[in-house]
This record gives C-alpha cells, structure tokens and sequence, in this order.
C-alpha cells in the first residue's frame, strides 16, 4: 500500500498545524506545572499559618496531595473558591475535621456530602455562585455554623423544617435565587435565623397589570 502523496503546500499545512498543537501542548503543559506549583507552595504557606488558600488554582477537585501534604497541620480556614470543582470528597471532612471557615464560592458544585456535618467545629460556610438548586440539609446538621452565604444558586428547594432545627445557625444569605412564592412566605416568619433574600419576582398569573 503506497503512503499518500502530498504536494509542497498541503506538507507546509501539515507542518503549520502540527507546529501550531505542539504549541498549544506545550502551554498546557506549562500552565499545569504552574498550577502544581502553585498548590504545593500555598500548602507550604498553610503548614505555617494554618489557612489554606487554593481560590483560583484551576482545580477541578481538591487533589490527593493536599490530604498528605497537610497531614500534620491543623488547619482553621480552607478556601477553595474560583475553581471548577463540581464535588467535595467525604474524605474531606475527616481530613481537616478542625476547620472553622469553609469557601467554596465560585465552582460548579450542586450538591455536599452528608459527612461534612463531622465538621464540628465549622462556624461559616460560602456556597455562593455554584449550581445549588436545593439547600444542602448537611448545613442544618453542622452543630458549630453560624453564618451560611447561598446567595447566587439556583435554589428553589429549602427542607424549612429541618432548618428551623439547625442548632446555631444565625444568619443566612439566599439573595439572588429563584426562590418560590410559598418558600418567601415561610422564610419571612423566621424570627431566630436572619435570612436576607431577593425582592419576590411576581408570576405572570399574579401580575394583574398585565
């Protein structure tokens, strides 16, 4: 079988573009050690302060590496927000069970494992601008969390019930969600929980202006 004959120009072509992905490759490349570098060294600066700061590592999860590179530290804050994680590992929990501040702002999350409520200690918690369409009861289970910002989801269901239980919860941000009109209404007679929502958008049905 004869290999395909190619004229001067489609040869230049195929240089150019094969040129062109081993540029692209290369930057990747570049880019993940950059990425990998990044990580390693906030993970040495945590070892000294105890704050962990991965916001804008371009993870897609929280790697193994951070388990073990943070083994020995007991860590008070974690943010992990402006990344593209779409899950938290039970394991995470179990892994930095002390942690008294947790953002996870700016992902791709809808939902939370139900072991983060061993997070015994966790007194605030950032779930803002992720793809939340329920609020994660879990959060009504943490026995230390005071302040939960839920603003910028896609909420449209909230167990009201196992909320009003919620052992210390003091403040809630819902703002900017696709709240319902019955959710509004018992979400407004909440007296111990301070829960800041958007304006209620008025159904088509109900406005009678139109």
């Amino acid at each position: 079988m004869k290999p395909p004959a190619y004229n001067a120009e489609e040869v230049q072509q195929i240089s150019q573009e094969q040129g062109e992905r081993n540029v692209a490759m290369a930057v990747c490349v570049q880019l993940a050690g950059r990425a990998i570098i990044r990580v390693v060294s906030r993970c040495e600066q945590a070892q000294d302060n105890c704050d962990l700061d991965l916001s804008e590592c371009q993870l897609m999860q929280v790697p193994d590496a951070v388990y073990h590179l943070m083994r020995h530290t007991e860590l008070k804050k974690c943010d992990l927000s402006g990344n593209v994680i779409t899950k938290i590992p039970p394991k995470f929990a179990v892994k930095f069970s002390l942690i008294t501040e947790l953002n996870l702002s700016h992902n791709q999350m809808s939902k939370l494992p139900e072991e983060l409520a061993e997070l015994q200690a966790l007194e605030r918690l950032d779930i803002s601008h992720n793809t939340f369409i329920a609020l994660p009861t879990v959060a009504c289970r943490m026995s230390q969390l005071k302040r939960l910002l839920a603003n910028n989801n896609s909420i449209i269901e909230i167990d009201v019930e196992r909320l009003k239980l919620s052992p210390a919860l003091e403040f809630i941000d819902l703002k900017n969600n696709p709240l319902t009109g019955r959710l509004h209404d018992l979400l407004g007679s909440f007296a111990r929980i301070q829960i800041e929502i958007s304006p209620r958008q008025l159904e088509d049905w109900e406005d009678l202006s139109v």
